[in-house]
């Protein structure tokens, strides 16, 4: 049975110019901490981080954030997080908050969103890992970035299958029911996945 204790989020060290983007990360802070999952982030107590953190903390949520040395001044780390490893560099920072993650859960972000967002699904692609990766396409706010995958294909540069290497759902009420189903289908269907 694949169990989902730790999801990592992917988001932006901004909260951008639509409101209903903090909405969405603090209702997931709130759904996280409700069904008892430790979110995983990047450590900043800045933009939709440390909305979605601060959400966490507030429902008594577990929150791990990993933060660059460099970063941990500029995004100004989360000290009332559960716990904050500062490490050496944003490699570092990726592979800690792989390691810890039983699956991935993408909102809106910039540069860095999409930099860690096309890392971890191409990961998969490579078959370095099989956790449950969902983009939440919240105010259509990914529309670009699932154009530009289909382009890809359409192009001949990745396979037909690459859209089944994440899920997406148009807002946070529906990356749970997602995620167990990508759990099932992450365990080969053999036993009911958990997401605890």
């Amino acid at each position: 049975m694949t169990v989902i204790r730790s999801v990592c989020v992917f988001c932006g060290s901004r909260v951008g110019e639509n409101p209903e983007f903090r909405a969405a990360a603090r209702r997931l802070g709130e759904l996280l901490a409700t069904h008892n999952l430790r979110l995983v982030y990047g450590g900043g107590s800045i933009g939709l981080m440390g909305v979605l953190a601060d959400a966490v903390l507030a429902n008594g949520g577990e929150v791990h954030g990993v933060i660059p040395r460099f970063l941990d001044r500029i995004e100004v780390g989360h000290r009332r997080v559960t716990s904050l490893d500062v490490v050496e560099s944003m490699h570092e920072r990726k592979a800690a908050m792989f390691e810890m993650a039983d699956a991935f859960i993408v909102l809106p972000g910039g540069l860095g969103t999409l930099d860690e967002t096309i890392e971890i699904v191409t990961w998969r692609q490579l078959g370095l890992h099989d956790k449950p990766i969902i983009v939440v396409d919240h105010k259509g706010y990914w529309e670009p970035l699932l154009a530009l995958v289909d382009h890809t294909v359409r192009e001949g540069f990745a396979g037909k299958s690459t859209r089944e290497l994440f899920h997406v759902v148009s807002d946070v009420r529906s990356v749970l029911p997602a995620l167990k189903v990508a759990a099932e289908d992450a365990s080969g269907k053999a036993a009911p996945a958990k997401v605890l």
